[in-house]
C-alpha cells in the first residue's frame, strides 16, 4: 500500500527541515492533538501512541543529506516506511513530500487506509510549526 500526500511548502531552508526532521525529538511537534505517548528512546528511535491505537515504534532506515530521510517500524509485524522528501525552492523555502509504504493484506490495508491517510496529512500540516 502506498500513500503520498500532496506536497508542503515550508518557509525553511532544505537544510533546515532535514535537520528539524533528523532530530526524532521534534516529531512531538509534528504529532496529531490525539498523541497520547510520545518517547525518544536513542537517537535513531521513537516511540508513539495515538488515543485508541497501539504503540509504534520508528526508527531511522536511511537518509540523504538535506534531501531524504525515511522512518520505518521497528517491528516486523507491520512492516512500513514514512519518507519526506525535501526539495530546495529557494534558499530559504523548501517543499516537503510525505509518503507511507506497507506492505499488509487487503484487508488491513482497508482498515489502515484512512486513519494514516489522516496522519499523514496532519505530519504535513504541522510541518508549518518548524
Amino acid at each position: 500500500m502506498f500513500i503520498e500526500i500532496p506536497k508542503k511548502i515550508v518557509n525553511k531552508s532544505n537544510r533546515e527541515v532535514f535537520e528539524f526532521l533528523t532530530d526524532l525529538k521534534n516529531f512531538e511537534v509534528l504529532m496529531p492533538d490525539t498523541i497520547d505517548k510520545f518517547e525518544v528512546l536513542n537517537a535513531d528511535r521513537f516511540l508513539f501512541a495515538l488515543k485508541g491505537m497501539p504503540e509504534i515504534v520508528l526508527e531511522r532506515k536511511d537518509q540523504s543529506q538535506y534531501n531524504r530521510i525515511v522512518l520505518g517500524a521497528a517491528s516486523d509485524k507491520l512492516p512500513f516506511t514514512l519518507s519526506a522528501d525535501i526539495d530546495e525552492i529557494t534558499a530559504d523555502q523548501s517543499e516537503v513530500s510525505l509518503s507511507f509504504n506497507g506492505e499488509f493484506n487487503a484487508m488491513m490495508a482497508m482498515m489502515i487506509k484512512t486513519p494514516i491517510t489522516n496522519f499523514m496529512g496532519t505530519l504535513s500540516e504541522n510541518l508549518s510549526k518548524i
